[in-house]
């Protein structure tokens, strides 16, 4: 991971985390990318950490992702005096298959299933949860691994691992709105994407925020006209209403 800290001066205030995952298709994030957007929010009192994870095509299939991140949260709780983090204002935030990433971590908190033994004695659930284009139901590619286009083909299958029917059903766990439960207790959510998205289709952050309010969960969301998946998504005026969100929550 890499860490972007408030200039201290010395003092050992203690800030609200930001975790952050680099979209990368469930390969390996870039923990550089979003460098610049990044660092503003650690200039206005934000620690900010972007994590790594395995890399589904190297042998890695779900949720090994999963698990790596929220074993960065709990790490990162481990070292709270060092790294003067509050522990009890961590929020998580990711795009693309960060973005899916970010909606599991904030709809299975604490979940036994995707908790190993590392910093096993904290917690890895989140207070907010900031989703910009994440892929939120991919149950007909699941379904039709061998009728994917071959560049994409390989990933969906490092994700699922050996072809068993318990494999197939497991990856059905990377669908964030596999997880809703109605009346559920969750933490604040805030869903963007721009309608041009040419990676992941506009209705896939519908479906979440829908989900989600019929859940009567706390769900807002942003669509950001004219935009694609990256590049022109990102404005001043975005960053700022992210912040926004996030001072409220956190």
């Amino acid at each position: 991971m890499q860490i972007i800290k408030p200039w201290a001066n010395g003092d050992q205030a203690k800030y609200p985390l930001i975790v952050f995952v680099q979209g990368s298709a469930w390969t390996f994030p870039d923990v550089y990318y979003q460098m610049p957007q990044l660092s503003q929010f650690a200039r206005e009192g934000y620690v900010v950490a972007t994590l790594t994870h395995r890399n589904s095509l190297e042998g890695h299939p779900f949720p090994a992702f999963l698990e790596d991140v929220k074993t960065g949260i709990r790490f990162l709780r481990s070292n709270a005096d060092k790294y003067q983090i509050d522990p009890d204002r961590v929020g998580m935030w990711g795009t693309s298959s960060g973005g899916n990433t970010a909606l599991l971590v904030g709809l299975t908190g604490d979940d036994p299933r995707y908790k190993t033994k590392e910093y096993e004695e904290y917690s890895d659930a989140v207070k907010v949860v900031v989703d910009c284009f994440g892929p939120t139901d991919i149950t007909d590619i699941v379904d039709e691994i061998e009728l994917i286009p071959d560049e994409m083909r390989p990933i969906f299958e490092g994700l699922r691992g050996e072809n068993t029917k318990e494999n197939i059903q497991r990856l059905m766990e990377i669908n964030p709105v596999n997880h809703i439960i109605k009346d559920k207790p969750y933490p604040p959510f805030l869903i963007i994407q721009g309608d041009r998205d040419e990676l992941v289709d506009y209705s896939q952050s519908e479906l979440m925020y829908h989900r989600l309010v019929d859940a009567g969960a706390d769900a807002s969301m942003i669509c950001v006209e004219g935009a694609p998946h990256e590049g022109s998504f990102w404005s001043n005026e975005l960053l700022g209403l992210i912040k926004e969100f996030l001072d409220q929550r956190l």
